[in-house]
């Protein structure tokens, strides 16, 4: 058996087993800081840890283990958690044996068991499980172990501990001087430090703050000219009765009595469109009333943009690409009802026409929302009727399909 543990009731133990018992004090892995004795290391190959040989008390309690043991991870969870591999001493049992607490995720490691008379419990590794994971890596373990003794003592050089352990302290008598073992050689704890022993210590040293007598300044000169500074306005003379007001300005709402409306001065607009694909003479200037648009020349209709814009419409391939067909069915077409309606009166018009008919934008929306617009928060405005007829000619086709297959048809049943 590799792991043994003692004393428990009824049990015999030998000479050799107290002596080693007693050699230790505290609960802790008796062993060198630096040793391997009970240290934890990932299996590499599944789910498992292996814990090295070694010595240790537990309340006590000795346990010797002489093989190196490997113990199994519990599977892996959906999130990351962290399991603590333990030393159980466990009085009820009779035995010392290596266990795994499992952890929780998203909660720290499971704290050991330490009671005074029950289990106890002593950690020696964290073990970070990652999520859905199916093998423990050297990454996942963690350094836990907590060793026995650190030795205290005090000696003369000559008697120095024959066999120490990283990290024994203890008095040396024969030089006054404390001092501990780094694993290869005794060091003192408090050498004493000369200035000449300093290392990166500054060449220079900058004053710090400080003053001095004005009787210690050198140098000084005889008379001083005054500081900025100022005085008050009783104190100035010659001063002048009168002041004309210096240029400035006033805000708008400082200005009293102004009148609430201004008569436009008398001016003149030399046209109305300048910018974008537009006509200086848009504004109808250039044709009378009853002129009608017909005859030769170029002709143009003008569409306003939503910022004010006015602009020609154009047809042309030079103005456009991406050019694709588009599927309207006829049925949405035929669905459009036209209807008759007031207008609604406004301040400047109260008199708004009546029986007006057309479309409302709203319904053609539901079956037709190619040649509806929208103002600038988005809600539906108006119509694009000179797409009506664009769109009226599925409707032609398609009843031009009818027809002439119904023509089809009576011609097949005459004959």
């Amino acid at each position: 058996m590799a792991i043994t543990s003692y004393p428990f009731d009824n049990q015999s133990v030998t000479e050799s087993q107290w002596s080693l018992l007693f050699r230790e004090l505290s609960s802790g892995v008796a062993a060198s800081a630096d040793s391997a004795a009970f240290k934890v290391t990932a299996d590499a190959t599944g789910m498992k840890v292996k814990v090295q040989p070694g010595f240790a008390l537990l309340r006590g309690h000795a346990v010797q283990s002489t093989a190196v043991e490997t113990l199994t991870i519990e599977p892996a969870d959906t999130a990351t958690r962290t399991d603590a591999v333990v030393l159980r001493l466990d009085p009820a049992a009779n035995s010392i044996s290596l266990a795994v607490l499992k952890g929780t995720p998203g909660q720290p490691s499971p704290a050991p068991t330490q009671t005074d008379t029950g289990v106890y419990e002593m950690r020696l590794a964290w073990v970070s499980v990652g999520a859905s994971v199916t093998t423990i890596t050297a990454g996942n373990v963690a350094e836990a172990r907590q060793f026995a003794r650190t030795f205290t003592g005090s000696w003369w050089t000559s008697t120095r501990p024959a066999s120490p352990r990283l990290g024994d302290l203890g008095y040396n008598r024969s030089n006054s001087a404390w001092e501990f073992w780094t694993g290869s050689d005794w060091k003192d704890l408090a050498p004493a430090v000369s200035w000449a022993s300093v290392t990166d210590k500054p060449s220079a040293f900058p004053p710090s703050s400080h003053g001095h007598a004005w009787t210690e300044v050198t140098g000084k000169p005889s008379t001083y000219p005054p500081s900025s500074h100022s005085h008050a306005w009783t104190e100035v003379t010659g001063k002048p009765s009168t002041f004309p007001p210096s240029s400035h300005s006033h805000s708008w709402s400082s200005i009293t009595s102004k009148p609430s409306t201004f008569p436009p001065s008398s001016h003149s607009h030399s046209g109305y469109l300048t910018s974008g694909s537009t006509i200086a003479w848009a504004n109808g200037s250039k044709k009378p009333h009853s002129n009608s648009a017909s005859g030769s020349g170029t002709w143009y209709a003008v569409w306003v943009e939503g910022d004010g814009t006015f602009c020609r419409n154009t047809s042309s391939i030079r103005y456009k690409e991406n050019v694709r067909d588009i599927e309207i069915d006829p049925a949405d077409v035929l669905a459009l009802r036209p209807r008759l309606y007031d207008r609604k009166p406004t301040e400047e018009k109260p008199d708004a026409r009546k029986d007006e008919y057309g479309l409302i934008a709203e319904e053609v929306a539901e079956t037709l929302p190619q040649i509806v617009t929208y103002d600038e928060e988005g809600r539906i405005d108006a119509l694009r009727y000179d797409l009506l007829g664009v769109a009226l000619l599925p409707v032609v086709k398609d009843q031009e399909q009818r027809i002439k297959a119904l023509e089809a048809r009576i011609e097949g049943l005459a004959g």
